[in-house]
């Protein structure tokens, strides 16, 4: 099977080039074109900053079958030159670009301007899946051969995850949050002020906690057949910033509709695995959940890359008396699944329903 033609747009920025990381060697996806600001030769030269010092801010290398990999100004860009576009992009861009790119092509983006229409689905592969048909009402209402599909904001993507099972078999009634959520979710610029964020934590990061209560919801909720019917689900939050690089950490308090032990609960999250019983996805890791029997765990430094960032590990699982069900920390990798790999996975399940032809 030959590969799809994609297009990464935003490439230079922090949530690009994460998409240039999980597209690279891709056995479904060839990166042929990039999309930035401005037309260069390559994408080696549109990393290079005007003193010299290179925009590439991950721990790995540039791979190396990018470096050569053609750069165009969005004025430039055909949407129909292409399979599959990759956006990481600002909400604000996305309004106007996604639009146009859907017109005639498959778009999967990071960004928050699509999430809360009611023709959009709003996709986390494997927690949600039956959700997708609503791209095929997308598409009637608005004449579009494409189509738009954001992922979910980093910071429900683990949570959404872990609640997931407890759902499914009890039922939830109320949840509440506290997450401490890494530097690498606010982006490079502008980012956290090192002088802030030092020796410190932000109590604030604006819009999160709304974005987290109305994506939880529709992620959670069920599919009519005709658009998403919300999760009925109690829940509230508090979102703050730490000084942490990649990884965020959510403290969740659980109330169970059905009562429930905790070896049944346990039992019911191990048993949770959506890649176990289907063709395995290229990005898809081994298990969704790595629940940690050790106190002391989870960790962002230590447990942020298990499964190559796309597991969410949880730990400290245990019975919550007051809200009537259990209590947990769990640790995300907010710019791998909770955005740019987290995207391309979403790509690879939607080939595999035959959902990217154009």
């Amino acid at each position: 099977m030959s590969r799809l033609r994609a297009a990464v747009v935003g490439a230079t920025g922090m949530a690009g080039q994460q998409f240039v990381q999980a597209l690279s060697n891709h056995p479904n996806f060839e990166v042929v074109v990039m999309v930035t600001s401005r037309t260069m030769e390559t994408y080696e030269e549109a990393l290079l900053e005007s003193n010299g010092s290179s925009r590439w801010t991950q721990s790995t290398p540039v791979p190396g079958d990018m470096l050569e990999v053609p750069v165009v100004s969005s004025k430039e860009f055909r949407p129909d030159s292409v399979d599959v576009i990759f956006t990481a992009i600002e909400s604000d861009l996305a309004k106007e670009l996604e639009p146009w790119f859907a017109e005639t092509t498959p778009t999967f983006s990071t960004a928050s301007a699509f999430r809360y229409f009611d023709d959009t689905p709003l996709l986390i592969t494997g927690v949600n899946d039956d959700h997708a048909d609503l791209i095929r009402k997308q598409q009637q209402e608005r004449g579009w051969q494409g189509f738009v599909l954001p992922v979910p904001n980093c910071t429900v993507t683990g949570l959404a995850i872990t609640l997931k099972p407890l759902h499914e078999h009890f039922g939830i009634q109320n949840v509440l949050m506290v997450s401490s959520q890494s530097l690498s979710g606010a982006g490079r610029s502008p980012g956290v002020r090192s002088l802030d964020i030092l020796d410190n934590i932000i109590p604030y990061i604006p819009n999160e906690e709304e974005k987290v209560r109305k994506e939880l919801l529709k992620i959670l909720g069920e599919y009519s057949g005709e658009g998403i019917i919300p999760a009925e689900i109690h829940i509230n939050c508090i979102c703050t910033r730490a000084n942490v690089l990649d990884g965020h950490t959510e403290s969740v308090f659980v109330g169970l509709r059905k009562q429930a032990s905790l070896s049944e609960i346990k039992e019911a999250i191990q048993r949770y695995n959506p890649f176990g019983n289907c063709h395995p996805l290229h990005s898809a890791p081994e298990r969704m959940i790595h629940l940690f029997d050790d106190p002391f765990r989870p960790q962002p430094r230590l447990d942020r890359e298990l499964g190559g960032g796309m597991t969410t590990s949880m730990g400290r699982l245990e019975e919550e008396p007051v809200l009537g069900g259990v209590k947990y920390v769990l640790v995300s990798h907010n710019t791998k699944m909770g955005a740019g790999k987290g995207a391309v996975l979403l790509a690879e399940s939607m080939l595999a329903r035959g959902l990217l032809q154009k």
